[in-house]
């Protein structure tokens, strides 16, 4: 699991969702594996069950986590693709259009902002 407590934005049930989601996306948990229980959660983050339980229901009602009764919670087949989607998306709209508006701003060519951002992954 990943690190100790949660310190994200937004409400700890979301908060786990965005942890285990996280985790799915880095290959942590791989797709049809299990993924650790409600307890184990609570436990590793000091929270109520409740709490991770509406968080992981989170994931399950988005198609990323399924149950089997009995045995646990387990990644759905295709979760870590269409979580990449979703998040790519996001990163679209929240990072590279506010990145494009400044730009604009400033009257930067966005033809200058390409090579800025080639400029600086290369070194």
């Amino acid at each position: 699991m990943g690190g100790g407590m949660l310190s994200g934005e937004g409400p700890l049930f979301r908060q786990v969702a965005d942890r285990v989601a996280q985790d799915i996306l880095n290959g942590t948990y791989p797709e049809d594996t299990g993924v650790p229980s409600t307890n184990e959660y609570a436990l590793f983050y000091q929270i109520s069950p409740i709490t991770v339980a509406k968080g992981l229901n989170l994931l399950i009602e988005q198609g990323m986590l399924y149950k089997r009764r009995g045995i646990g919670m387990f990644v759905a087949p295709g979760a870590r693709e269409h979580l990449r989607a979703t998040r790519r998306a996001v990163f679209r709209d929240q990072h590279v259009m506010a990145l494009l508006q400044e730009a604009d701003l400033l009257g930067i060519e966005h033809s200058e902002v390409v090579q800025m951002i080639i400029q600086e992954g290369s070194q």
